[in-house]
């Protein structure tokens, strides 16, 4: 990989968890797919996931995920057309999906295993090291 993709993925990383980090998950604003498409569009991907309208709540986001033809956020993101990977493989930027209290959730890979997203007992974005994994998709 030339280091100037990895540059572009390590700002990428910054600037997501400058946007993020700290925020209280608010469904339809500051939420799983919203920081995710966030940092795709900071890596140039075209992020579609952000075409599912408004909502307020989980049933409101499953319902605009329903809208635009996915039955979960695996499926979306998939039909961005990135590639999966092993989550082991993952690098800053990638995106991760985690099994949350309310389905699936996806973070951003920031490195050394860590990654960036919503912790559901606080919900607040902040820096986790998952320990287990449903997904995972290289970004660039």
């Amino acid at each position: 990989m030339a280091a100037h993709v990895m540059v572009s993925r390590v700002a990428a990383v910054e600037a997501t968890i400058k946007r993020f980090e700290g925020k209280p998950l608010a469904y339809g604003k500051d939420d799983c797919a919203r920081m995710a498409a966030f940092c795709l569009r900071k890596l140039g991907v075209k992020a579609s996931l952000l075409k599912a309208g408004t909502y307020r709540s989980a049933v409101g986001a499953r319902r605009a995920l329903v809208a635009l033809g996915y039955s979960n956020l695996e499926d979306a993101v998939d039909g961005l057309g990135l590639p999966r990977i092993a989550p082991a493989t993952a690098l800053p930027g990638d995106i991760l999906a985690l099994q949350g209290e309310d389905g699936v959730a996806l973070c951003v890979a920031i490195g050394n295993g860590r990654a960036l997203g919503f912790w559901a007992s606080s919900g607040v974005c902040t820096v986790i090291q998952p320990l287990e994994y449903v997904a995972a998709w290289r970004s660039i």
